[in-house]
């Protein structure tokens, strides 16, 4: 998969990451936010230094950072497996027809995905369902790195973003079909890169922000636009996958379009 063809799947996480304030948005919000420090910035007794509150400012947008990177590091790792395992697939059948058939495939989760974020069509949540099988292993790991009355720190945030990086999502699911229709470990992870930088700013804001990010994107208009938006993305990639479309522009827009222009 070529550079240009990861833009698509990065709008495809910016996007959809209206998925992510519903999804998991109080978690991270609950994880990332300094709890020692809250009382004394929401209703202070008395005046608070200015240096403490930029303290407490900076260590919350540093355990912000060190969780979407632990959770980005996830999503690479399961595209790198995903984008492995379809090569290697490939290797020993028709490659054009592994191509033509990932590609379809991966933009009919786009059109589910869309229809999911519109509450058109809940599809996506039985593919959900499968994932649960891997999260009861994952899940128990959690109280251990997050132990109640545990300090946040750095490395601490990071190992609970690396874990809930594979709590069952749709969204993600979505977008690790075009992982393996890269056909390599080291595309699926730059497919899965791309997409994680796409949520990084509803997931930073969240952990920031909080609840009032999430009302917003609670919102039926924005969920609306949003999925509209990723169920055209699908639309158009599956006009020209049936050759409807010419390439082109259409190279920029369509998932996987380096591999048939």
């Amino acid at each position: 998969m070529s550079g240009i063809s990861l833009f698509p799947v990065f709008l495809v996480g910016l996007v959809g990451s209206v998925h992510c304030a519903g999804m998991c948005g109080g978690i991270v919000g609950a994880l990332s936010l300094p709890r020692p420090s809250a009382p004394a910035l929401r209703q202070p007794a008395f005046p608070v230094p200015v240096r403490s509150v930029m303290a407490a400012q900076g260590a919350s947008l540093t355990w912000v950072g060190a969780y979407n990177a632990g959770r980005i590091a996830s999503y690479m790792t399961a595209g790198a497996l995903a984008g492995g395992l379809a090569g290697g697939a490939a290797a020993l059948a028709s490659l054009p027809a592994w191509q033509a058939g990932f590609y379809w495939a991966a933009n009919l989760m786009l059109v589910a995905l869309g229809l999911f974020l519109m509450d058109a069509w809940r599809g996506l949540a039985w593919i959900e369902r499968g994932g649960q099988a891997l999260w009861r292993h994952v899940s128990p790991l959690l109280r251990r790195v997050n132990p109640p009355g545990a300090r946040p720190g750095g490395a601490r945030m990071f190992a609970l973003g690396a874990l809930w990086g594979w709590l069952p999502c749709g969204m993600v699911y979505s977008v690790l079909v075009t992982a393996m229709l890269s056909g390599s470990a080291l595309g699926g992870a730059g497919v899965m890169l791309a997409f994680g930088l796409g949520t990084l700013p509803m997931l930073v804001a969240l952990g920031l922000l909080g609840t009032r990010v999430r009302g917003l994107m609670a919102r039926r208009a924005v969920r609306l636009a949003c999925g509209l938006a990723i169920l055209a993305f699908g639309i158009l990639g599956l006009a020209r996958a049936a050759g409807g479309l010419p390439a082109g522009w259409m190279h920029e827009l369509c998932l996987g379009g380096g591999g048939l222009a």
